[in-house]
């Protein structure tokens, strides 16, 4: 990628990556294993997702505000969202939101519908589905224990087919051992929130435009899910990828899906 890149820290703490030239678009990543600048693999994979839209707009991959407190809502981290948007950018943006990241987004298109002009979501719905929510209360219950790396493994490892799910703890275990942060009371926090993150009833309330997209075979939602979500929000549309899980969310496939209906977007406001 020839675009210029930069990072650090906007408004209120939060980290970003920014890439590209043109209209902003902010990505609200999926969770993370810190609130910190993006570096390595994780630098490299945002890279990678950013490559289709940095050639028509300016990109921020951000995370979560560093430093959340204990008992912060998503509206909570939505507002740290919006505020860091109306300060460093001037909104109104582009909004994409992958996985738990696509809770913030849309929490933030209810909130804050003047700052959203079209919002995607990759992987993500107005609430977590049984299994998702499992998963993330075991990360969370890991996370008390002082043993993070034990949470990461079995959120890795639901990602991944049925058979392949138990020798793939082990392994995920050993390779997430050394880039695990020992705290991680910021992840906690986001956990929590989302546990109890429901927003079906106030979907009615975005403006945007908006896309959803998922797989038919997502551990942590569902087709029903993705299918509710875009059927509550008056300009809503769903694309179900079949045959695929949660892991679609990072695919070629899907960003470029998440592309053009974007670019629809900023044809008209240029017309």
């Amino acid at each position: 990628m020839n675009a210029e890149e930069s990072a650090g820290f906007l408004s209120g703490d939060m980290a970003y990556l920014k890439v590209g030239e043109g209209p902003p678009l902010v990505f609200a990543a999926g969770l993370a294993f810190d609130h910190e600048i993006p570096t390595g693999m994780t630098r490299r994979m945002m890279r990678s997702w950013a490559a289709p839209f940095a050639q028509h707009f300016t990109v921020y991959f951000v995370t979560r505000k560093k430093g959340l407190e204990p008992g912060e809502s998503m509206a909570d981290i939505a507002g740290h969202l919006g505020r860091a948007i109306d300060s460093d950018i001037g909104g109104p943006v582009f909004l994409v939101g992958m996985s738990t990241g696509g809770s913030v987004a849309l929490q933030l298109a209810i909130d804050r519908p003047d700052l959203v002009l079209r919002l995607v979501l990759l992987g993500s719905a107005c609430r977590l589905g049984p299994e998702g929510r499992a998963v993330q209360a075991e990360l969370a219950r890991s996370i008390r224990a002082g043993d993070p790396v034990r949470g990461w493994a079995e959120v890795m490892a639901t990602m991944m087919p049925g058979l392949l799910q138990r020798p793939a703890r082990g392994l995920w275990r050993v390779a997430l051992g050394p880039v695990v942060p020992k705290d991680s009371a910021e992840v906690l926090v986001t956990v929590e929130a989302e546990d109890v993150f429901d927003v079906e009833a106030s979907l009615p309330r975005i403006t945007a435009p908006t896309l959803v997209v998922g797989g038919a075979h997502d551990a942590g939602y569902s087709r029903e899910l993705f299918e509710a979500t875009a059927r509550g929000i008056p300009d809503g549309r769903v694309h179900i990828i079949e045959g695929k899980g949660h892991a679609t969310v990072g695919t070629a496939t899907t960003m470029h899906l998440a592309l053009g209906f974007l670019l629809g977007g900023a044809a008209r406001l240029a017309s």
